[in-house]
């Protein structure tokens, strides 16, 4: 490979995971949007954010879903990280009471 076809194949890898972030910031909205109607629910029911067994449902669902080349650990992090992230905003919008 030359130096100009590597640029040129170093080029067109960004702009695929360009594209590829994207949709995962499209889909983490779809998401959020789904975890805010969720909060909505448990704040009128008095339930708590936190919900361990639940968690451990993604994981599993989310893992069980990974064929690679991502770990299973790997995933689990990554989930780990939007489950944060979720949390987050279940309990800011709770603070706003909207």
């Amino acid at each position: 490979m030359t130096h100009e076809e590597a640029k040129a194949a170093l080029s067109d890898c960004r702009s695929r995971i360009d594209t590829v972030d994207r949709r995962l910031v499209a889909l983490l909205n779809e998401r959020t949007r789904v975890v805010e109607q969720i909060g909505q629910i448990k704040q009128q029911m008095a339930m708590p954010i936190y919900e361990p067994k639940r968690e451990d449902e993604v994981f599993a669902n989310a893992t069980s879903a990974n064929s690679g080349p991502l770990s299973s650990d790997a995933v689990r992090r990554i989930f780990e990280r939007i489950i944060d992230e979720m949390r987050v905003v279940q309990k800011t919008k709770m603070e706003k009471g909207t």
